[in-house]
């Protein structure tokens, strides 16, 4: 079974991994090269291709024709398409005799789009899942070949929910590789509600502290490390929100009004937030009531702008 894979982060990794130990002939990788400006805290799929010494390529755009020519001439079964960040062009798509599949992070057609870890768990979902289907050119639209559902804790956050899904995405290549060898598997359409979700940036994760402390909470566990965090203002400094919990309690007071600083907690449109792991701009990372101790911060009101 000959393939030519797109892939990049610790998904793409263990999936060419996979597909290796199950004896795939990989012709060639297209990944990415590392952003400056992102933390790295995955491995990556160049570090597998260079141990078995297959060729990687990094283009910024796959539109010039010399690309499709390269994995045209490279004669593929099979393309996969796991975790690569760039739309892979129709004319790259009808080259491989079985298909083109990509590997999304949610239980299709729920999620399609951009950063559906992060999105799972602000919608406060208790499930996602990865998805491998059939790529077109509508993205995340194609006939589904295999799903595996991930179930998602109370306490789990975007690092341990990625991480269930980086076992998950192992278990599944495992499971659906001999059905794409012998033909055996099946195509299903997506069907039922589908929902389309955008790509994040750093200041989406801004708290509105109107809302109630179950949403807030969801959004601090889906934007926390290794993403840019959650984030309100005290004093005109940014104040990041690494970790909480939300907690039931007495309404009445100001939403972002610091009600205790043992345990360290604000009120919120309905109920209050515990606040466990805090940053204000300038300073460290540090537990919630040391910070409140140390900052004299009872009473005062988190909100506003810089």
């Amino acid at each position: 079974m000959r393939t030519v894979v797109f892939a990049y982060q610790e998904i793409g990794y263990v999936c060419l991994e996979e597909l290796i130990d199950f004896g795939a002939d990989v012709a060639c990788l297209f990944t990415h090269l590392d952003d400056p400006g992102e933390e790295v805290w995955y491995r990556r799929p160049i570090t597998v291709a260079e141990r078995h010494n297959i060729p990687v390529y990094t283009p910024e755009s796959l539109k010039d024709p010399q690309w499709a020519k390269l994995v045209a001439d490279a004669g593929p079964d099979i393309i996969f398409s796991f975790y690569y960040r760039k739309m892979i062009p129709v004319e790259i798509l009808d080259i491989p005799r079985i298909g083109a599949f990509n590997l999304h992070g949610s239980l299709l057609p729920k999620f399609r789009g951009r950063c559906p870890v992060n999105w799972v768990l602000i919608a406060g979902e208790r499930e996602t899942g990865l998805t491998l289907h059939y790529m077109l050119e509508k993205p995340d639209a194609g006939d589904m070949i295999a799903q595996k559902r991930v179930g998602i804790d109370f306490e789990d956050n975007v690092y341990t929910v990625y991480m269930k899904m980086v076992k998950a995405a192992r278990e599944l290549m495992r499971e659906v590789l001999p059905q794409l060898r012998d033909g055996s598997f099946a195509r299903t359409p997506q069907v039922g509600a589908s929902s389309y979700f955008g790509g994040r940036r750093p200041e989406d994760g801004m708290v509105t502290w109107e809302k109630d402390a179950a949403t807030i909470y969801n959004l601090t566990r889906a934007v926390t490390h290794p993403y840019p965090g959650a984030f309100t203002y005290l004093e005109g400094k940014k104040f990041y929100i690494w970790k909480a919990l939300p907690e039931d309690g007495p309404g009445g007071e100001e939403p972002g009004k610091v009600i205790s600083c043992a345990p360290f907690a604000v009120s919120t449109g309905r109920g209050r937030l515990r606040l466990l792991s805090v940053q204000l701009e300038g300073e460290g990372e540090m537990d919630g009531e040391s910070f409140a101790r140390s900052h004299d911060i009872e009473g005062k009101i988190f909100g506003g702008t810089a």
